[in-house]
């Protein structure tokens, strides 16, 4: 377990679904009538999720308040997803899961990270170049414009 801030950073456990379910819909919601659709994150079974062992959830006190998925794949190490509490946002729950994103995928030996967002998700990628991520490719999956961006690990 990591302690950034004042968040704790812990691997996610079958007790946490409910939660992690209702803190992704809180997170990405907002970005279903921007799209004309569901977000991809709320179409996934977070007990699959959490089950393949690839979820760290933040948490204040004793409340669940982020999350981070991480994967590897042809293109390399990726955040699958990162979603905080509406509520928490801008107290660096995010930037404490994205600085676990990066030292799991320095861990692994890889010497960059990648995700990807929405094209609508605006302030979204104003936060990924803010924090030194920089876009590839954009991609169209079904309809939807996807960014994709990378960051080299130092």
């Amino acid at each position: 377990m990591a302690r950034i801030r004042d968040v704790r950073l812990r691997p996610a456990k079958a007790g946490d679904v409910p939660r992690i379910t209702e803190l992704v819909h809180a997170s990405y919601r907002p970005f279903a009538e921007r799209l004309g659709r569901l977000p991809r994150p709320l179409t996934d079974d977070y007990a699959e999720v959490v089950g393949r062992g690839r979820t760290t959830v933040a948490e204040r006190g004793d409340q669940i308040v982020g999350l981070v998925v991480l994967g590897i794949d042809d293109e390399g190490f990726m955040v699958d997803n990162v979603a905080v509490d509406p509520a928490h946002r801008r107290t660096g729950v995010g930037r404490a899961l994205l600085e676990h994103a990066e030292a799991s995928a320095r861990q692994a030996g890889f010497d960059s990270i990648y995700l990807y967002t929405a094209d609508a998700a605006t302030e979204n990628l104003e936060l990924y170049e803010r924090i030194d991520y920089v876009e590839y490719d954009r991609r169209v999956h079904d309809g939807v414009t996807l960014v994709y961006l990378r960051k080299t690990l130092r």
